[in-house]
């Protein structure tokens, strides 16, 4: 019989110090800020840092990324600067300022000899509860265009201070980044089992003014070979969700085809030129409001992967504006009553 042993190392950051190495744990939370200032998660007293400089969030799938949030002097992987979101490997190498810190992330080494019933260890938790959600995905446009004509410095620091700046403003509006992709997010919003108020629905549209507005004042920073834009798709239902992830670390998330089709819908913006496209079941949930006729017109359009043309309704961010101030105005009126 072969004698088993199990060696299971939390995800950690190595931070090289005249005084020995400092071990930084990558657990308890799905994402970890890296600078000067004292609210992040690991503070690095380095001058060359900025008070906001880099932050590590971990994936449902258990990937880690490394996202720079629009810093000064760079984040470095591996000696090459960071400009989108990158996924980090065991070993990689990472820079941040002068400060030098390593990756680690080992996998669990395992006699498969040794008999080891991998669920008894409970390594992945389930997805279990079905939740209504309405799921926001928001792209920026021509990135790869943008990649080739922008300075890599200048790169890196509008797309990390969007990131940045992205985060704030989901949280302020009652959700979270779920995912950083490439050059896109997506996020979640929770309801409750009786349905959708307008209420909510009316908080998720501020998210993508105030992302909208956001990303205009970066264009105007910036010198841009072309002013950025950006697409959203929201969609609304019911989709499986629940902590996944090692038991290390769980992470609540989302899938299912309510999730896809926000991706989908997000693309469908470029096929009918229109800045936001709803799933028909958000719609619903609004279409009670005064001025949403002005607001959303209906299209079909093909979604990837499905068979028959689907009906969403979009409109611009303009148009989304006016609604919300009017919309903001009705409510004011109706308080004086």
């Amino acid at each position: 019989m072969i004698t088993t042993i199990v060696t299971l190392q939390p995800p950690h950051l190595v931070l090289r110090t005249e005084a020995g190495d400092r071990y930084l744990p990558l657990v308890g939370n799905n994402f970890w800020t890296i600078g000067r200032g004292k609210d992040n998660a690991f503070v690095l007293t380095d001058k060359w840092i900025s008070r906001n400089h880099a932050m590590i969030q971990q994936m449902d799938t258990g990937d880690f990324y490394l996202i720079d949030l629009g810093s000064r002097n760079g984040s470095f992987v591996n000696g090459r600067r960071v400009s989108i979101p990158v996924t980090l490997k065991d070993a990689d190498y990472l820079l941040f300022g002068q400060t030098e810190l390593e990756f680690r992330s080992p996998d669990l080494k395992m006699d498969i000899e040794s008999g080891i019933d991998i669920d008894s260890q409970d390594f992945t938790a389930t997805l279990n509860v079905r939740r209504l959600i309405s799921v926001m995905v928001m792209d920026i446009r021509d990135f790869t265009v943008l990649t080739r004509k922008l300075d890599e410095r200048v790169l890196s620091e509008v797309i990390g201070s969007w990131f940045r700046q992205a985060g704030d403003i989901i949280r302020n509006n009652g959700s979270w980044v779920d995912k950083y992709i490439g050059d896109a997010i997506m996020a979640v919003w929770f309801h409750g089992a009786e349905g959708v108020n307008s209420t909510e629905m009316l908080r998720i549209f501020q998210a993508l003014i105030d992302l909208y507005e956001v990303t205009e004042e970066l264009s105007n920073t910036y010198p841009l070979p072309f002013p950025l834009r950006v697409g959203a798709g929201i969609n609304t239902g019911y989709a499986m969700v629940g902590n996944a992830g090692s038991s290390e670390r769980s992470d609540y998330t989302a899938l299912g085809d309510t999730v896809n089709a926000a991706f989908r819908l997000e693309s469908s913006t470029k096929e009918i030129r229109m800045d936001i496209a709803l799933g028909e079941e958000t719609y619903k949930y609004i279409s009670e409001l005064e001025n949403v006729d002005e607001t959303f017109k209906q299209y079909k359009v093909n979604l990837k992967g499905y068979d028959s043309p689907t009906i969403t309704y979009a409109g611009t961010f303009n148009h989304l504006k006016n609604f919300l101030g009017k919309e903001l105005l009705s409510q004011e009126n109706k308080n004086l009553f």
